[in-house]
């Protein structure tokens, strides 16, 4: 390996030997040239120990091979694993997946958005804020850039993939209410539309049984859904203002809080003699299995939102005709029975 670094692709060229013109064919995709030049190509890459810079090579070409993926807080695990699903098929396809973070702000995802804009990516795969959201930002964004919208079902982009919350709501509630107390609703203030279908689903579903729909909404709407759950959790206790001792969370991050607000006051949380309260929540986040106890919930078929966005994104990008209609493909949930409940 030579010692010197090779800073540009000019330089690069000039040390392989190999043409500017043949180097750019190659890096906009690998399979266009012949195969003894690939070979070359290849052996100079790990010779002079060159990585090219991708965004100035997208920057010169009309249709580069970056694909955007926002989310609205990529510390959140249920996230964290979409979005490496997503980025094994963009890399396996062939493109070079760029993620943003919103980290919940508004602020945040409209840079996200203008600096993906800037790099101009074949397309992009967004989870929006929902309720924070500019809708004129993203509605401005997804009218130039193919998008495909996941999650989060903002009426912008070519499509939306995502979970049908009203049948996966019902069918815990079903469950819930076969096997002990109906269950009172525990939430936050709704951050993304899931939340609100949530709600309209629990209170459709508990309607249909009979009972009456109790919902609880809990102080603070950031993205620290676990320490609010365990904060109000502590104070709901406390009150003894829990209308059940069955309680549905809107989601699991927040179900993983009030768990451990169950701890913290001694209540032993199960389906059984001595147990105090069951919780429940949904989503199976990847940390539900491992909470004590292991969390009952509703799982989201990650991998099939994960594929079935990518795979709506790739043909818009190939020219496919859009459908009339922006269409909404959602997946069903299915129940994840564990002690909590």
């Amino acid at each position: 390996m030579t010692a010197k670094k090779i800073k540009n692709m000019e330089e690069f060229s000039k040390v392989s030997g190999i043409s500017r013109p043949t180097l750019s064919k190659y890096f906009h995709d690998p399979e266009s040239v012949r195969k003894t030049t690939k070979a070359k190509v290849e052996s100079a890459l790990e010779e002079y120990d060159y990585r090219p810079n991708i965004f100035a090579i997208n920057q010169n070409r009309k249709l580069t091979k970056t694909i955007g993926i926002l989310v609205p807080y990529l510390a959140d695990p249920f996230f964290a694993e979409i979005v490496r699903m997503i980025e094994r098929q963009c890399i396996e396809a062939g493109f070079w997946p760029i993620v943003f973070s919103a980290h919940g702000e508004r602020e945040l995802e409209n840079n996200a958005l203008a600096t993906l804009k800037s790099l101009r990516p074949a397309g992009a795969l967004i989870a929006p804020m929902g309720r924070n959201s500019d809708l004129d930002v993203l509605r401005a964004f997804t009218d130039e850039v193919p998008t495909v919208v996941f999650d989060s079902n903002v009426a912008v982009g070519k499509a939306f993939v995502g979970s049908n919350n009203f049948q996966s709501i019902p069918l815990m509630v079903d469950y819930l209410c076969r096997t002990g107390e109906p269950p009172c609703f525990l939430e936050m203030p709704p951050v993304n539309p899931n939340a609100n279908k949530r709600r309209d689903a629990y209170c459709m579903a508990m309607e249909r049984l009979g009972h009456d729909p109790q919902v609880i909404q809990t102080a603070g709407g950031d993205w620290g859904f676990e320490r609010i759950g365990l904060e109000e959790g502590v104070r709901l206790i406390d009150e003894r203002s829990l209308p059940s001792d069955t309680i549905l969370c809107s989601n699991d991050r927040l179900a993983i809080g009030l768990l451990a607000a169950a701890y913290q006051k001694g209540l032993r949380v199960g389906h059984g003699p001595g147990c105090a309260l069951r919780i429940a929540g949904h989503d199976d986040h990847p940390w539900s299995r491992f909470t004590c106890p292991p969390l009952t919930t509703v799982s989201q078929d990650y991998r099939a939102i994960a594929e079935r966005s990518v795979h709506i994104l790739f043909g818009i990008m190939s020219g496919e005709d859009a459908e009339e209609e922006r269409p909404e493909i959602l997946f069903e949930g299915k129940l994840v029975m564990r002690a909590s409940a």
